[in-house]
């Protein structure tokens, strides 16, 4: 979708709500499509000395199956959104700032700002919660339903120790 901006473009000061639902279903994470309802875009561009700025927020609803405990989920997200647009890009050393966008006359192409913000501040990995605990490594129990009955691995190089105060009980 093509936001016109052409109304603030000259004007120090002037602002542009937007809201837009962007369909990212067909988006690949971990070898899954986590992303199956659509991302909300909200927020507005403002003309800050004759800098175009858009604010915001991206969010949605993910669901997948967990890295860590293999548990279906279902989790709510939302990431900051953050553009500078501009007619030109004037880098000199050659880098491409991931946070600048290219006008399309006097328009913001919003499906490139969301799904690039989206995807840059997606996780590597998809987890139910960010303090996910996983799996044991022995048993296979999920660790967010409560502690397995497994003893710790002990270092085997306390195992000399551990005799010692096996002797000394015994006594």
């Amino acid at each position: 979708m093509l936001l016109s901006l052409a109304k603030i473009k000259d004007i120090p000061g002037g602002t542009v709500p937007f809201r837009y639902s962007l369909d990212l279903h067909d988006l690949v994470f971990g070898g899954c499509c986590p992303v199956t309802e659509p991302v909300i875009a909200q927020g507005e561009v403002r003309n800050t000395a004759g800098v175009l700025l858009l604010g915001g927020t991206v969010s949605t609803t993910l669901h997948g199956v967990c890295d860590r405990c293999a548990r279906e989920f279902e989790r709510e997200v939302a990431f900051p959104l953050y553009a500078i647009l501009t007619d030109a890009l004037s880098n000199d050393d050659g880098e491409e700032d991931p946070w600048t966008f290219l006008l399309e006359g006097d328009c913001a192409d919003l499906d490139d700002i969301v799904t690039t913000t989206f995807v840059l501040n997606m996780d590597s990995k998809l987890l139910c919660s960010p303090d996910c605990k996983g799996l044991c490594c022995r048993c296979g129990k999920n660790l967010n339903d409560g502690p397995c009955g497994c003893q710790p691995e002990t270092d085997p190089r306390l195992a000399v120790l551990k005799q010692l105060l096996k002797d000394k009980n015994e006594r």
